[in-house]
């Protein structure tokens, strides 16, 4: 706890320019060094080391270019790079308080560009801050801190219990593909007597035009994209297990006509073969008769045997998700195709017993879906309060 102490009322207004240096950082070519004694600072942080330095310890980093409101404190001698301003503190100024401070402003106001966001030295240099006494400041600082310490406990909090929820959604998926949701009897590593496990040409509406890929990129050029007309979905259209907008490419409905074999309807499955390998969804109606790209796999299955739900959960958690990652390791990149969909093993019921584990599945994960809502409120009004405790800062309210 931070022994409150008095205080004169009187705070000065003061500018950057008279209360620190503002030391420019230099291209880093010449100095980079993998086994230096300093590090070598950008906006976003640490990416090398040098034998020379520029700026003392207990100096803040403000981004020249790219990064410009992501202030740093680095507590050794570094080497800023020639996108990177650090601020070093002259007397009477306790370093730690210009960090907060710089935490506190808003630097994307002072951007002027069009293009990638920049600060001038000279906008930096005009900045007007409060100082108060140094005793002060650095009772301030000590009370930042202390308040700081609390909420960052909290966020820690939250964050191991999001995890706790990811876990616990993976762990619902697994024990619904062992029956274990559904069938009393459930034995540890055995599927119940009424299952079976089966290859997806069982499931498929078709063996031969059950599955599809994308077309080659030589069936669809760059110069044929719109910016309207009918879809052509991508890997960035399939978030967790539903369907995303928005969508980046289109073709005129000519073209389309030329991939009607690449079509997709309704309830059709699109799984995601690169990239985010195995990431998949259910198509919604409003997108019917949109086009897969090369980077996808549509599946469409029999509905009479199976729910297309089912299918989309089987394929998020359990075994088969672990299967999939296992068989498509093995190259610098990794890469899912119908061959590899046709060598897994599903756990397959009855539809009946299939929409029971449906229910028995979003159940649970609605809970875990509003506990993460709550979870990720309780995230952003830490971040908003953390916002407010550096405001009562430097208006005076923390003393």
């Amino acid at each position: 706890m931070v022994k409150k102490i008095l205080v004169s009322p009187k705070w000065e207004q003061k500018t950057l320019g008279e209360v620190c240096e503002i030391k420019s950082g230099k291209n880093q070519s010449k100095v980079i060094n993998p086994n230096g004694k300093y590090p070598i600072y950008g906006s976003s942080g640490i990416f090398g080391y040098a034998d020379e330095y520029i700026c003392d310890e207990n100096t803040t980093i403000i981004g020249r270019k790219g990064t410009i409101n992501s202030p740093i404190y680095v507590t050794t001698k570094f080497w800023n790079v020639d996108t990177a301003f650090g601020l070093c503190v002259k007397e009477n100024l306790n370093s730690k308080f210009l960090y907060y401070f710089c935490l506190s402003f808003n630097f994307k106001k002072l951007d002027k560009s069009t293009t990638i966001p920049s600060l001038s030295k000279g906008d930096l240099l005009a900045i007007e801050l409060p100082i108060p006494p140094l005793e002060t400041q650095t009772f301030i600082v000590s009370k930042i801190e202390e308040l700081f310490s609390e909420l960052d406990k909290g966020i820690e909090d939250l964050k191991t219990a999001q995890l706790q929820l990811k876990t616990y959604r993976q762990s619902v998926l697994k024990w619904a593909f062992e029956g274990k949701l559904t069938n009393k009897k459930f034995k540890e590593g055995e599927l119940p007597k009424s299952w079976d496990s089966v290859k997806i040409e069982f499931l498929l509406f078709d063996t031969k035009k059950g599955m599809s890929t994308g077309p080659f990129g030589t069936m669809l050029k760059k110069y044929e994209h719109q910016k309207d007309g009918i879809p052509v979905l991508g890997i960035e259209n399939i978030g967790e297990g539903v369907f995303q907008l928005p969508n980046k490419i289109f073709i005129t409905s000519e073209k389309a006509k030329e991939l009607k074999n690449f079509v997709v309807i309704e309830n059709d499955i699109i799984i995601s073969r690169s990239g985010t390998v195995g990431e998949i969804c259910l198509l919604p109606k409003k997108m019917e008769n949109s086009i897969i790209s090369t980077n996808l796999i549509r599946v469409r299955l029999n509905q009479k045997i199976i729910n297309p739900k089912y299918f989309v959960y089987l394929f998020q958690g359990g075994k088969v998700r672990q299967e999939v990652f296992d068989l498509c390791k093995g190259s610098s990149r990794a890469f899912l195709n119908q061959t590899i969909l046709k060598s897994l093993n599903f756990p397959y019921c009855e539809i009946n017993e299939q929409n029971r584990v449906i229910q028995e599945i979003e159940s649970r994960l609605s809970v875990a879906d509003k506990m993460e809502e709550n979870i990720t409120q309780s995230l952003q009004q830490a971040e908003a309060l953390r916002q407010s405790i550096l405001k009562k800062a430097f208006s005076g309210e923390l003393v």
